[in-house]
């Protein structure tokens, strides 16, 4: 088991935290972080979105070490300090949206390896919501779920739709999948959106949390997606659509502000899904785990609450 770097220095995390590398199935290395809780209820796997990284993600594990939980993060093939699935590594890329399931195999080997306390809960946000639904259904044994603005959609203008499934499948007979999809920027969206145009936040304090990280950490950043990677995230969000939801207890937390996710396909979801709760956030943006200290006690509260009735 090697150990991998942890920034303790901007995670701001429980004391304890360690790192790992991984090496999944399909020979690619990524990194595993955990935060161990002395007589914990159980551990959170927190599948975190597009750009992000395991110190991302440390004071999320600290509110829920302070409610019994211990926590394991991840960076995804292709971003954090994982391996780069393109020779522009400021570009997020991966072959198949599928191929993320390899890296989530990896992790719950990971977490049986360490013997980690049982049972095993899912806290996933935005893209990792995605990958966490596919993940459930899939059969991960975790005995509930709770999702933070799950990417279950992309969110794009009616007129736009059409034009992103057209030019981002055309882009893969025509050799041109790897460009990057129109509209983004290689700079990441934490280091050029002012704090007052952002779409993932309100509070200035988590903003500025987020911005220090990459400004001591450049090497964890990530710019937009290539075309490649909005084909792959289209047909598998089409494609989870069309699926009945699992039977599993979850909650979901869906911000009023939302702009980044398609959020008529999370309402949806969570109409069909038996035992499942969509909770409403007022006011709340793209990352209610990094919202206003009201918001991101009300949203730590009720998903422990949800994961204490299976502990």
């Amino acid at each position: 088991m090697e150990t991998a770097p942890l920034f303790d220095d901007v995670a701001d995390g429980p004391n304890g935290g360690a790192a790992h590398w991984l090496t999944t199935a399909d020979g690619l290395r990524i990194r595993v972080g955990h935060w161990h809780v002395d007589n914990a209820k159980g551990t959170v796997l927190l599948f975190p979105g597009r750009t992000e990284y395991v110190e991302k993600y440390g004071r999320a594990a600290k509110e829920l070490a302070d409610r019994g939980y211990a926590t394991v993060s991840i960076d995804w093939r292709g971003q954090g300090i994982a391996a780069r699935m393109h020779n522009n590594p400021a570009l997020g890329h991966v072959q198949q949206f599928t191929d993320y399931q390899h890296d989530v195999a990896a992790v719950l080997d990971h977490v049986r390896a360490l013997n980690l306390p049982e049972p095993l809960f899912l806290l996933a946000h935005s893209m990792g919501g995605a990958i966490g639904l596919r993940a459930v259904m899939e059969g991960l044994p975790v005995k509930a779920a709770a999702f933070s603005a799950p990417m279950w959609g992309i969110g794009l203008s009616a007129s736009l739709r059409p034009l992103a499934w057209a030019v981002s499948s055309l882009s893969k007979p025509l050799g041109f999948s790897n460009a990057i999809a129109p509209g983004q920027s290689e700079q990441t969206y934490v280091m050029r959106a002012p704090f007052d145009a952002n779409s993932l936040t309100s509070d200035r304090e988590m903003y500025d949390y987020m911005q220090s990280q990459l400004a001591a950490h450049p090497d964890l950043a990530l710019g937009g997606p290539t075309l490649n990677w909005l084909n792959e995230s289209l047909i598998e969000t089409r494609d989870l659509a069309a699926r009945p939801a699992p039977d599993l207890p979850c909650i979901t937390f869906l911000g009023s502000d939302e702009d980044i996710v398609e959020t008529g396909r999370i309402q949806s979801r969570m109409q069909n899904w038996n035992n499942g709760e969509l909770v409403l956030i007022d006011k709340g943006r793209h990352e209610v785990m990094m919202e206003t200290p009201s918001i991101r006690s009300q949203v730590f509260d009720q998903t422990a609450a949800h994961f204490d009735r299976f502990h």
